[in-house]
Formats: structure tokens, sequence, C-alpha cells
């Protein structure tokens, strides 16, 4: 039975340089920039480390320090707030509100941002308090989401010519 022929996933690894558990993969790696050691930390089903930082070197200062259960949880719990980080940094970019004050109550201006190596596109639309579409249009991933943009497409009552 080799590590792939269980239902659950992965089998867990527990070696001196490499551990794989909770989902991660830590490897302690040859430190290309100097003399040093380094490990990656990788989320099962990725090829590419969401992480990669220095490591400790053992005793005999040739050696890495081997894995344990302390580091390696240490080392997921780093990685796991890197990637957290990095998704909410994404979706900051690729979205972004405005709430306008209006007769009725408030307008939230949305733009939201398809990345597509392609064909990138974005979507501006505004709802009301109740989640009412007050007004969709397509624009430019570049278009530049403010107040003073929302108020201008708000005064122009929601016109995709107007975002144009």
């Amino acid at each position: 039975m080799d590590e792939h022929d269980t239902d659950a996933g992965p089998l867990s690894i527990h070696e001196p340089r490499l551990w794989r558990d909770n989902g991660w993969t830590a490897r302690v790696i040859k430190n290309e920039d100097d003399d040093g050691w380094a490990v990656e930390m990788t989320p099962d089903g990725q090829v590419e480390p969401a992480l990669v930082g220095p490591w400790t070197m053992g005793r005999d200062k040739k050696n890495p320090k081997p894995l344990d259960t302390a580091a390696f949880h240490t080392l997921v719990k780093t990685a796991a707030e890197f990637v957290r980080r990095h998704e909410q940094q994404l979706h900051a970019t690729l979205h972004r509100q405005v709430d306008l004050p209006r007769e009725g109550g408030r307008v939230s201006v949305t733009l939201d941002i398809e990345p597509d190596e392609d064909n990138p596109s974005a979507l501006l639309r505004a709802t009301d308090a109740a989640g009412e579409v007050l007004g969709e249009a397509r624009v430019s991933p570049g278009f530049q989401l403010t107040r003073a943009s929302a108020q201008a497409w708000a005064d122009a009552e929601f016109s995709p010519r107007a975002v144009r």
C-alpha cells in the first residue's frame, strides 16, 4: 500500500526532514541563498509551497535540526495564517465597496474584478439596503471605485453609459 491508497487522503509521514499531516507537508531543504537550511510548507493538493522560511541548524552546525511535533504545528499555524492573509489581500484587491447615503436608505456600490489572463473584466453593481439591484454595468478591471465615482454613477441613475 502506498501513501495514496487511503480514502482519507495521504498517509501521515513523520521523518526528520519530511512531515506530512493535517493537510500540510513540511520539507527541510538546502537553502539556495546561503549555507543554511530552509523549510517549505505545502498544502495538500498543491505543487508549489505556500511558504518557505529559514530553518535551524542542528547541534553539529552542518545538518538541519530534525522536524518534530511542536515545530510542525507551529509551521502549520504560520503557513495557514500566511495563506489566509494572502486570500484576504486578494479578495480586497478584487472586491471593493462604497456605501452612499441616498433617499430611502443607504446604497452599496460594489466593484467585483474577475481576473482572467485573456479577458479580465469587472462588474459594477448598486444595491439598496434590501439587496435590490439598482443598476449594473460591465467596466474595465482598472475602473477606480471611489466615493466620487460611485456618487457620479448614482447621480446618473446608475446608467451603464455613465461609467463607460
